[in-house]
């Protein structure tokens, strides 16, 4: 995966181990599920992971201008409560 990455445009961050909501990753595949997976019925275990394979070879690279605000680093701050 550290090979590959920076070859297809993807920047690597480290993170605590279980971090979801600090995680592009997690939002990546939230996009997946929306665009491949969502109220679709797959007939085979091969139908779906083509779906998956189309998304990321071919989908991906034409609907990215249109996603980077939904994947990308900025993650939102969450202020603590005032007590008083």
């Amino acid at each position: 995966m550290k090979e590959a990455a920076p070859k297809i445009g993807i920047k690597l961050h480290y993170l605590p181990p279980y971090s979801p909501n600090l995680n592009p990753i997690e939002r990546l595949w939230t996009l997946m599920n929306e665009k491949v997976r969502n109220n679709k019925f797959f007939t085979s275990p091969k139908s779906f992971r083509d779906a998956i394979e189309e998304f990321f070879e071919r989908t991906w690279s034409r609907i990215t201008p249109f996603f980077k605000n939904r994947i990308n680093d900025h993650f939102q701050t969450i202020k603590p409560v005032s007590s008083g």
